[in-house]
C-alpha cells in the first residue's frame, strides 16, 4: 500500500524582534523634516590688503604723512608701476620702489631740539595755552648751535612734535620733518628711552621703589619695566621706555608720592644738555637717537 505524505502547517510562534525605528523614521512618524545638511565651513576671510603709505611706513621709508607726499608727487612705484592714488591697496610682498628725488627731498628735512619751559603744550593749542611750536622762531635759536643748517621758514612746514610733555613739565622735546625719526621715537615698536629728573614729596619705602620699577598698571596694563633711583633727598631719576599720558605722575600717585617738579633730560642718546628753556637747535648730523 504506497504512503501517504501529510504536510503540516508551519507551527505558529513569537515574530522575531523587529529593529527599533531609526531617530529619522521616529521624526518622520511626527511629522518633523528630517534636518538640512549641515553647509560646509566657510573659509577664513582673506585679510584686506595694506594700503601703499601704511606698507611704506611699516618697511620704515618714512611716515605715513611723508609716503602721501611722495605717493602724490609720483615719486612711488609697485612692482614696476608709477602709483599716484592715495589709498591705493598693495600686496605684502610688492615691490615697492622710490624715486631719487623722494631720498633727495627726505634728506632735507631738519629734525629740532626744543627746551620747552613750564605753560606751554606739547601739540595743538588747548585751554588757553600755546603750543611749543610757537618758540621755533629765528630769534629763540640758540647761539651756541654749531651746526650749519640755516634757516628757512620751510623748515615749519610739517614740523610736529615726536612725543608729549606735560604742560606743567619742562625739558626736552624733539620736532621732526623725518618721518623716520618720528617712527623711531613715537612708532608702536619704539624702545628709546628717555630719562627724567623729577622732584617729589611723600616717604617711599624700598618695596614701592621697587614698584616704580617693575610692578605697577596703569589703564588695567603692566607697565614696561623701568629704572628708578634716588638722585638725592628730594629727587628721583625715571628712565623710560615708553610714554603714557601723564605717566611718570600717575605712577608716583600709586606709591604715594606727589610730583612737583618734572624735567625731561634725554632722549635716546641725544641730551639736553646746556640747551637753555625756551631755546632750541638742529640735530646734528653725528647725532642718532
Amino acid at each position: 500500500m504506497p504512503r501517504t505524505t501529510i504536510k503540516l502547517p508551519p507551527r505558529s510562534g513569537p515574530a522575531p524582534p523587529s529593529k527599533p525605528p531609526t531617530s529619522r523614521a521616529r521624526r518622520a512618524q511626527h511629522g518633523h523634516a528630517p534636518p538640512a545638511p549641515r553647509a560646509p565651513p566657510m573659509p577664513p576671510r582673506v585679510t584686506d590688503n595694506p594700503r601703499l603709505a601704511k606698507r611704506m611706513s611699516e618697511l620704515g621709508l618714512c611716515s605715513r604723512r611723508e609716503a602721501d607726499e611722495w605717493i602724490e608727487n609720483g615719486w612711488v612705484k609697485v612692482d614696476g608701476a608709477v602709483t599716484a592714488v592715495l589709498g591705493t591697496r598693495v600686496s605684502p610682498d610688492a615691490r615697492i620702489e622710490i624715486d631719487d628725488a623722494a631720498h633727495r627731498h627726505q634728506s632735507e628735512s631738519v629734525t629740532i631740539l626744543l627746551h620747552k619751559p613750564v605753560g606751554y603744550v606739547s601739540g595743538q593749542a588747548e585751554d588757553g595755552y600755546q603750543p611749543a611750536m610757537v618758540l621755533i622762531r629765528p630769534e629763540n635759536r640758540w647761539a651756541e648751535d654749531r651746526t650749519p643748517t640755516q634757516w628757512k621758514p620751510g623748515h615749519l612746514r610739517g614740523l610736529a612734535p615726536a612725543g608729549r610733555l606735560d604742560i606743567d613739565s619742562t625739558g626736552l622735546i624733539v620736532f621732526t620733518q623725518d618721518g623716520r625719526v618720528a617712527r623711531r621715537l613715537i612708532g608702536h615698536d619704539s624702545e628709546v628711552e628717555k630719562e627724567y629728573l623729577v622732584r617729589v614729596e611723600g616717604a617711599l619705602a624700598p618695596e614701592d621703589l621697587k614698584r616704580l620699577n617693575h610692578g605697577l598698571e596703569l589703564d588695567g596694563e603692566p607697565l614696561k619695566p623701568a629704572r628708578v633711583s634716588w638722585q638725592n633727598e628730594h629727587q628721583l631719576r625715571f628712565v623710560l621706555r615708553q610714554g603714557k599720558k601723564r605717566q611718570i605722575r600717575r605712577m608716583c600717585e600709586l606709591v604715594g608720592l606727589r610730583v612737583t617738579g618734572l624735567k625731561r633730560v634725554r632722549t635716546g642718546s641725544v641730551p639736553l644738555g646746556k640747551l637753555p628753556a625756551g631755546m632750541w637747535r638742529y640735530l646734528r648730523a653725528d647725532e642718532k637717537f
